[in-house]
């Protein structure tokens, strides 16, 4: 296995830091494109919800949201239904950020280590400006306030994660620096507004915004019963912290379309894991109360599958939005592993991804332009000892468990030895190579 660049190694490698972008001779990835004019490299604005699975959104067919901003997003741009993250949110995040499998970096729960390059590091050493506003949970802010400036994001104004609520009165940690917001204020409200002034400051020069939503997760663990404050005195409900998202949403594409941003300006949206099963819903005698999250999608009842790895839990929306390049209302049933974002960001800006480093994405750049590119021929996910590799069809877990999604897309009943034919056989061999070749420690061309 490739060994992995430290942090130092990256930075002198593609020439981060204003001494090595301005350096008389420099050949990297960041001078050439430094040549350019701001308009032809894109400005990216990642947005990830917060516990939003495929079957919330209204244009993957949901009936029991309102997402008129997100279904336009859709509709003018690209839809995908084939990606996959893993079904919990600290290590979809992490796979996120790095382009890389959890069983390489992902050690313990709401962490990144420390030498890992993320997204935030690649697009700043190509000139980029980079924000991120929201939900971090890679470390107790109070231990490490810098963190999030260390790993990639100059600015950034996040909840403190297990230290204050991130809703109503959230306490929020602000490059580095502590700020107790009154009850009055709201954290969506703040983090949003973040991300609309970083774009405004930055709107002559290419950004990475990184909106990582608090929306639409449950009130939280953040306090063991947290007060049921603000203008009803009461838990919001799973359905109004969705449609509250789709809102401050459309918040962010006013602001680009106001400052004639939006034809060069890249919109991803995507969910760090499937929607949960239940919610909470209120206190009795000090307890939490969780009630389920019942969504539709026409006639179709659909329980959400949060923490587990079947599609329900793993499967999620992706939307791409670039009025000057991509197609609109075309649907892409291409394979998108979370680890291709990375390598999709460097491509889209023409910047080199670290030398040295295991690198599992593929980038999906030409998808986004329309084109056919390259796809991926499986996806991979692991989680609690457990994990899968699969195809759009075929589903084939590290026990030997085999389904076929299309004729069982619950995953009820694995296919049995005595049901296997010529073509079960081939896709189980295939999906078994990638398996065993991944847990074996090789390394495959990206997404093989």
């Amino acid at each position: 296995m490739n060994n992995i660049l430290n942090r130092r190694d990256f930075l002198k490698t593609v020439g981060l830091g204003a001494a090595a972008l301005t350096a008389p001779g420099c050949v990297g990835a960041s001078a050439r494109l430094a040549d350019k004019p701001s308009g032809a490299r894109p400005n990216i604005v990642f947005i990830m919800a917060d516990d939003v699975g495929c079957e919330v959104l209204g244009c993957y067919g949901g009936t029991s949201y309102k997402t008129p901003n997100l279904d336009k997003l859709a509709q003018t741009g690209i839809r995908f239904t084939h990606c996959y993250s893993s079904p919990v949110c600290a290590p979809s995040r992490v796979k996120i950020m790095t382009g890389r499998y959890g069983f390489r970096n992902y050690k313990k729960w709401g962490h990144i280590p420390p030498d890992e390059i993320t997204f935030g590091h690649v697009l700043k050493s190509a000139g980029y400006h980079t924000a991120l506003a929201g939900k971090w949970q890679m470390c107790l802010q109070k231990k490490d306030p810098n963190h999030i400036t260390k790993m990639g994001f100059e600015q950034n104004c996040v909840f403190g994660w297990h230290e204050g609520p991130r809703y109503h009165g959230p306490l929020i940690y602000q490059n580095g620096e502590l700020r107790q917001e009154p009850e009055d204020k709201y954290g969506p409200d703040i983090f949003c507004q973040f991300i609309i002034d970083f774009i405004e400051r930055n709107k002559d020069r290419p950004f990475l915004a990184y909106y990582s939503t608090t929306l639409a997760h449950e009130i939280s663990n953040d306090l063991k019963i947290p007060p049921p404050v603000g203008p009803n005195a009461r838990y919001q409900t799973y359905k109004e912290l969705v449609e509250y998202m789709d809102e401050l949403i459309g918040r962010i594409i006013s602001t680009l379309d106001k400052l004639g941003l939006r034809e060069n300006t890249i919109i991803l949206f995507t969910g760090d894991n499937g929607t949960p099963p239940k919610f909470i819903t209120k206190v009795v005698d000090g307890k939490y109360v969780k009630e389920p999250i019942i969504s539709k999608a026409g006639d179709k009842t659909i329980i959400g599958g949060k923490g587990k790895l079947t599609d329900a839990g793993t499967r999620v929306p992706l939307i791409a939005n670039w009025p000057a390049i991509a197609p609109a209302n075309k649907v892409c049933d291409d394979l998108i592993d979370f680890s291709d974002f990375m390598p999709t960001f460097a491509e889209l800006t023409g910047t080199k991804l670290p030398e040295g480093v295991t690198i599992d994405g593929r980038s999906f750049a030409p998808q986004l332009k329309g084109k056919k590119g390259n796809p991926r021929k499986w996806a991979y996910c692991q989680w609690e000892g457990k994990a899968w590799a699969r195809t759009q069809r075929w589903k084939l877990y590290r026990d030997g468990r085999l389904y076929d999604l299309q004729k069982d897309p619950l995953e009820k009943s694995p296919i049995l030895p005595e049901q296997e034919d010529d073509e079960t056989l081939l896709f189980k061999k295939r999906l078994q190579t990638v398996l065993d070749g991944l847990e074996a420690g090789l390394t495959f061309k990206r997404g093989q």
